[in-house]
């Protein structure tokens, strides 16, 4: 049976007990129905602050949507926004912290954010000289990795590592990677411990129980994310404003297809969606099969079909810093194929997998 990273309270307890804590988590840091915060509490150890990500502690915050710091009503503990002022944890911010566990659900694309507060997290630890300690949880698109290699020039918070697009790793096998690899500041090391699961391996379906953000809500859209992504730089919805974001995609004109639907404002899932209450036409993927992997194939149809070929991308620079390159906004534009784009980063993806080897903990 899966034992997840948390749900091995024998193994983390001795490093936690009399030590002041920091935890980084959200919405999904939750152990046995129980969040981590209220499990750790209950076993007497001192937690003294939480950092939060992008969407918030309590996971309710649109995606890019600015978040402060506060206090947790629940526990009176103080909550340190890594998705507001500043996206790194300052030395103040860790000051009197013995120990920091970062414990997220993530689903395992470079571009989705929380990775990257995990890398700032273990930076600033490097810095301060402060232990972190990794949960593992299950990567859902762990049976693979594929897409370009994002390139140094493009480096930001939507992607801060040489990896492609899907990375097949878990987020503590991604750490081992960061800091085995010297890719924090200054070739930094954080003192790290992965509390590993047991009886996990990457080919196994893992269907996440809370959903990561609130915008991938289920199993199938968590598939699409990788592959749909990049219309997130053009004008085409993805279905935010709907209750099937990451599962269909249509813009206002019925050359795209059959389907149809009007994104609208929803509160907590997305306040301004693109396209917001016009009608958009086009295709229903939610019968797409959960083995499906990331893929080119829609933003090319897309693509294809648009009559506004020039201004299809409409945000070149967000583009690129989703793909990690600029050589597919090229490719796209001049026509290729799915096969010859896939052809240009298959070098680089077998030297990935050495890579990625190297660093696995699970089969």
């Amino acid at each position: 049976m899966l034992k997840l990273g948390c749900e091995q309270v024998e193994e983390y307890l001795p490093l936690l007990k009399d030590k002041r804590v920091g935890l980084l988590v959200n919405h999904t840091s939750v152990v046995n129905g129980v969040h981590i915060v209220d499990t750790l509490l209950a076993q007497n150890i001192k937690i003294t602050k939480i950092f939060a990500p992008e969407h918030g502690f309590r996971g309710k915050a649109d995606a890019g949507e600015h978040i402060d710091s506060n206090v947790d009503v629940e526990t009176g503990i103080p909550v340190i926004s890594l998705y507001g002022k500043h996206k790194k944890p300052t030395e103040e911010d860790l000051s009197g912290l013995d120990i920091v566990i970062f414990d997220i659900q993530d689903v395992g694309v470079r571009f989705y954010t929380y990775i990257s507060s995990m890398h700032y997290m273990m930076e600033a630890c490097a810095e301060q000289g402060v232990p972190m300690v990794v949960f593992d949880r299950p990567n859902p698109n762990g049976d693979y990795f594929d897409g370009p290699i994002l390139k140094d020039k493009f480096k930001s918070f939507v992607g801060m590592h040489p990896i492609p697009v899907v990375h097949g790793l878990t987020v503590g096998e991604l750490a081992k990677m960061i800091n085995g690899e010297k890719w924090l500041k200054d070739s930094l090391q954080c003192d790290l411990s992965i509390i590993e699961m047991d009886n996990y391996n990457h080919n196994m379906m893992y269907s996440l129980p809370i959903k990561p953000s609130p915008n991938l809500p289920n199993d199938i859209s968590i598939r699409l994310y990788p592959s749909l992504c990049f219309f997130e730089a053009t004008e085409v919805s993805v279905g935010r404003g709907t209750y099937m974001p990451f599962q269909i995609i249509g813009y206002p004109d019925s050359t795209f297809g059959e389907f149809t639907f009007t994104p609208v404002s929803i509160d907590g899932m997305s306040k301004y969606p693109p396209q917001q209450d016009k009608l958009c036409y086009g295709v229903d993927l939610r019968s797409e099969s959960l083995s499906h992997r990331f893929s080119l194939e829609y933003l090319l149809d897309f693509y294809e079909k648009s009559s506004y070929s020039d201004d299809f991308i409409s945000n070149e620079r967000w583009f690129n810093l989703l793909a990690g390159t600029d050589e597919l906004f090229k490719q796209v534009k001049a026509g290729l194929t799915e096969e010859q784009i896939r052809q240009t980063w298959q070098d680089e993806l077998n030297e990935y997998s050495r890579l990625r080897d190297h660093y696995l903990i699970y089969p």
